[in-house]
């Protein structure tokens, strides 16, 4: 089963892809998320090439913990996405993965304008791994 997983943003949505064995995260590049139709046919093209199975959406939580309008923003994309692409979508919590991100991205040495390119698709490359690690402990 191949996964993609979708850091959604206003401007950037960061993706990342299983590989054919579901045991490792890789990013892709960015897409643009200014326009929700083109990005969910950009998805789907891409969900198609990889031969993804399953679609993950990243839910964003509020510091305290609850959801607020970028959850909502979440859970209403990944309705359209499933609609759009005819597979399954599942919600994952995305609890700080941006900041885990830019976090591991700056200890590699890039500079913070370099970030901003690579900064989403490495969020959604974390919420991936940590999908595929938890579906990995739950397999007997």
């Amino acid at each position: 089963m191949r996964a993609l997983a979708i850091d959604l943003g206003k401007v950037r949505v960061g993706v990342a892809v299983s590989d054919e064995l579901g045991v490792m995260a890789h990013p892709r590049p960015h897409l643009d998320g200014r326009n929700r139709r083109p990005l969910l046919a950009a998805i789907d093209k891409l969900a198609t090439e990889e031969g993804v199975t399953v679609l993950l959406v990243g839910l964003p939580r509020e510091l305290k913990g609850g959801e607020g309008m970028a959850a909502r923003r979440a859970r209403k994309f990944a309705e359209e996405l499933g609609q759009k692409t005819g597979r399954p979508v599942e919600l994952v919590d995305e609890w700080l993965s941006t900041r885990e991100a830019r976090a591991r991205l700056h200890e590699q040495g890039l500079k913070e304008k370099e970030l901003r390119g690579r900064v989403d698709s490495a969020a959604a490359a974390i919420l991936l791994q940590a999908w595929l690690d938890s579906r990995a402990r739950q397999s007997p």
